[in-house]
């Protein structure tokens, strides 16, 4: 093969600014520059899609929907620029471009040659040697609107293979208070500003979270995300596990800290009795399981039942609290971060995730009917 497609192969893999194996997205764009976006590959052909499909699933997350998300006025207009023809996938690259149209890049002025705590501002520094401060630049999680955009697509193609298939995340936990799981209704997520499942948790949120935007601080939140009627056999073990692509998934959404699967960092306190899940015959030939501790991934496989997977976010780094920092010379400093951000990043995190997941077993299903064969609906 020629020197250049080496080459090529090389910066993309130092770059890693693509996700997936063979169904994958490659995103580009900064905060505050002209526009983002990203290249979706590996669509198949004839699949259904238009600008407006896409559309409904960034209006979800795009900013300035209540009070308690940040209040940059984006339309996240997206813009279909190839791959698709008479409303249908043509098996190429499908390119997807939205504009920034609300950027205030001098909110930004004062922390031009200082390191904001707890942002990324530090390490693209000592790794570029470059950082665009504008709103944290390619570290921003402006990014994660290509990731809604690109997950719609796999949305669509999971929509007439898998018509049942099924996945929806919650926010389960803002701060100290956790939802009451006795409450839990999916038709509620979209009912409240939070995408919470437990109607009577919204108003303490709403209380709690009114008090840290007035006092110019944040907080974190626990994000709950289930995948319902996944065919059985999905995963590609040792290496491409169902579960540790879910998690390589969630981890690189911004501020996310940690994400378990199943019963998680609690089943190290469970024995091996209380952790196992049980398997009986049922009526009609096949097994049941008595639990899902595993959450629904065994050796990295599905097992067909629910998919369920935790992860936290951390409390936002902007806030209107001094704080101490160094500048580019490291000399000692104080910073406020100014600008409009989110008193709880975990909130939009919700239709990120949807996506991610939905990119996820895309993608695995694919892989495993490359190795396997097709998989019935």
């Amino acid at each position: 093969m020629p020197l250049t497609w080496h080459l090529l192969k090389i910066i993309d893999i130092m770059s890693y600014n693509s996700f997936g194996n063979l169904f994958r997205f490659t995103s580009y764009g900064e905060s505050h520059g002209p526009a983002i976006g990203c290249i979706v590959d590996g669509v198949p052909p004839n699949i259904s899609l238009n600008e407006k499909d896409i559309q409904k699933l960034l209006d979800r997350r795009k900013p300035g929907q209540s009070k308690f998300v940040s209040q940059r006025k984006e339309s996240d207009k997206v813009e279909i620029l190839s791959g698709v023809f008479e409303n249908k996938t043509t098996g190429h690259p499908i390119a997807l471009n939205i504009k920034n149209e609300d950027q205030r890049s001098k909110d930004y002025n004062e922390i031009a040659n200082k390191f904001r705590p707890s942002h990324a501002d530090i390490t693209y520094h000592e790794k570029y040697k470059i950082r665009d401060y504008r709103g944290g630049g390619r570290s921003s999680a402006r990014e994660t609107a290509v990731r809604v955009a690109a997950g719609a697509i796999a949305f669509k193609i999971l929509e007439e293979r898998f018509p049942k298939l099924f996945i929806k995340a919650s926010v389960i936990q803002i701060g100290e208070h956790k939802i009451n799981k006795d409450n839990f209704s999916w038709n509620e997520v979209d009912n409240n500003p939070f995408f919470c499942a437990d109607k009577e948790t919204v108003p303490v949120w709403e209380k709690d979270l009114n008090s840290l935007r007035k006092s110019g601080n944040s907080t974190g939140a626990i994000i709950e995300i289930i995948a319902e009627n996944v065919p059985k056999g999905i995963g590609s073990p040792i290496y491409k596990k169902l579960d540790s692509q879910i998690a390589e998934g969630l981890m690189s959404i911004n501020a996310v800290k940690g994400v378990e699967i199943g019963s998680g960092f609690k089943s190290a306190s469970s024995t091996g009795s209380e952790n196992n899940d049980e398997i009986f015959p049922d009526n009609d030939g096949g097994y049941i399981f008595n639990s899902n501790n595993a959450g629904g991934i065994l050796g990295g496989i599905s097992t067909g039942q629910p998919i369920v997977a935790n992860f936290a976010v951390k409390p936002t780094s902007s806030i209107l609290i001094e704080k101490n920092s160094v500048d580019i010379e490291n000399q000692k400093t104080k910073i406020i971060t100014k600008g409009r951000h989110d008193p709880c990043v975990g909130i939009r995190a919700v239709p990120i995730a949807e996506a991610m997941m939905a990119i996820i077993l895309v993608d695995q299903i694919m892989m495993h009917e490359a190795q396997i064969g097709s998989l019935a609906k």
